[in-house]
Order: structure tokens, then C-alpha cells, then sequence
């Protein structure tokens, strides 16, 4: 699979859907910097002549975005969306919805593993 900044909604659709599964079903939206792309949920291909306002802020900015939209589908919904970048250029956006509304997200950041544990504290605090 090659990706490119013109391919197409149908060029992205597999690695947009593959992104949906890994991240347990959330809603995935994908496009490319000259292309609108697609809008999958539950399974699903519900649009694929898509683009929303924080896809639209990545491939402008080349920075991942994670924040709440105020207009489009997802209106109120935290998103996250990462740039793919190929030798600096940005070629496509790619953003996941946290449908729970930031539990999702809050429970990621909760349930972190922790960093190493230094060894002067690895007896815990009541030996």
C-alpha cells in the first residue's frame, strides 16, 4: 500500500479501517493533504467524501491536534488527529473520536504504566 497526498478515499480506506479495529471500534476519520477521505464507525464506511475542522488544522499545521470540535459530526466530541508525514511533507491527517466523550482518553492517561522504578524505592515504603 503507498500513500500519497492525492490518493483517494478508496486508496485509504483499508489502513483507515485497520486503525478503526486496533483502536477498539472508536470512530476513525482519514484524509489526504489534496483529497477528501473517509469517515468509518461501528465497521463501516459512512462517508467517504469527507473532512472535518481539526483534519483540516493538521495537514495546515503538521502538529498532532487533540481537542474538541465545535462544528461537523463530531461537535463536542474529543478527537485526536496525528499528521503522517513523509520527508517533512504532511500527505495525509489521521483522527480518532472518543465517543465516550474523555472517559476513553481519561482512562488511557489513569491506567499508564508507570516509569521505571528506581531501585531504592523498589522494597515500597513500609520496609
Amino acid at each position: 500500500m503507498k500513500i500519497t497526498a492525492s490518493s483517494t478515499a478508496l486508496d485509504i480506506t483499508a489502513m483507515a479501517m485497520a486503525i478503526h479495529e486496533v483502536a477498539n471500534g472508536l470512530p476513525v476519520t482519514m484524509r489526504t493533504k489534496n483529497e477528501l477521505g473517509v469517515r468509518i464507525e461501528d465497521g463501516d464506511v459512512v462517508d467517504d467524501h469527507y473532512t472535518g475542522p481539526v483534519l483540516e488544522k493538521v495537514l495546515q499545521t503538521g502538529k498532532k491536534s487533540q481537542e474538541t470540535p465545535k462544528t461537523g459530526p463530531y461537535k463536542g466530541m474529543p478527537v485526536l488527529v496525528v499528521p503522517l508525514k513523509e520527508e517533512g511533507e504532511v500527505i495525509c491527517a489521521i483522527g480518532v473520536v472518543d465517543i465516550t466523550k474523555g472517559i476513553y482518553s481519561d482512562i488511557m492517561h489513569i491506567t499508564r504504566r508507570p516509569g521505571e522504578i528506581k531501585p531504592e524505592m523498589s522494597k515500597g515504603e513500609f520496609y
